[in-house]
């Protein structure tokens, strides 16, 4: 079986249509989304539309993202602040209705709540944010810390990593994706198009580590 692995997409539906037709996954690819579905970008709400179609056609794993986190903050304990400073009315408006009412429908939110923080594989370890580059893979799922998978950044400046196995990350936007032995950071800033080094949504096949590339469109 091969990975694919896919960059954090941000309500760019248009742009992951796009993604998802250039790299036509078949029978034997397994695609792992590592989180970032929703907020900053036109389409939140058909992002996951997309993606609920998809798992219909092939085996994907869809990993929690920071934005995943908040939009549950959101829904189980009404925070907003936070989340609307990191995107979060763009994801509400893209629910709203004629009437201006706001539904998000319950496949949706079983989506987000059911995502897991990582997969874990013999070659790969796949979460959003990241793991501090201090601490094995073993260490960091016994661990379980939420906080950590989502919005750790300090393994993408470090040099040495005690990690068993390559980590494929997003979370951090760059105009290039990370690409050394041990550490796959592929978020390249889909969303942010307005700057010149960025907006393209990225997929990584694997083991071969070749990358596809898709310019933002929406």
């Amino acid at each position: 079986m091969a990975f694919i692995a896919i960059g954090d997409v941000h309500g760019c539906a248009n742009t992951l249509e796009r993604l998802l037709e250039r790299i036509a996954p078949g029978p034997s690819d397994h695609l792992v989304f590592v989180g970032d579905y929703v907020d900053r970008g036109p389409d939140s709400k058909r992002v996951i539309d997309i993606l609920l179609r998809l798992r219909e056609h092939v085996e994907c794993t869809f990993l929690k993202g920071n934005h995943e986190a908040l939009m549950l903050d959101y829904l189980d304990y009404g925070e907003y602040d936070l989340w609307r400073m990191n995107g979060g009315a763009t994801t509400l408006s893209s629910y709203q209705k004629s009437n201006r009412e706001v539904e998000i429908p319950a496949e949706h939110i079983s989506f987000i709540r059911d995502a897991p923080l990582y997969l874990d594989t013999p070659n790969y370890f796949f979460v959003h944010g990241g793991i501090p580059p201090t601490m094995t893979v073993e260490e960091a799922i016994r661990l379980g810390d939420e906080q950590m998978f989502l919005w750790e950044r300090g393994h993408l400046s470090a040099r040495r990593y005690r990690w068993e196995k390559t980590l494929v990350c997003g979370h951090t936007p760059r105009p290039q994706p990370i690409d050394t032995e041990k550490l796959l950071a592929i978020d390249t800033g889909c969303v942010y198009f307005m700057r010149p080094d960025m907006g393209r949504l990225t997929a990584v096949r694997l083991p071969e580590r070749e990358f596809v590339f898709e310019a933002y469109s929406g």
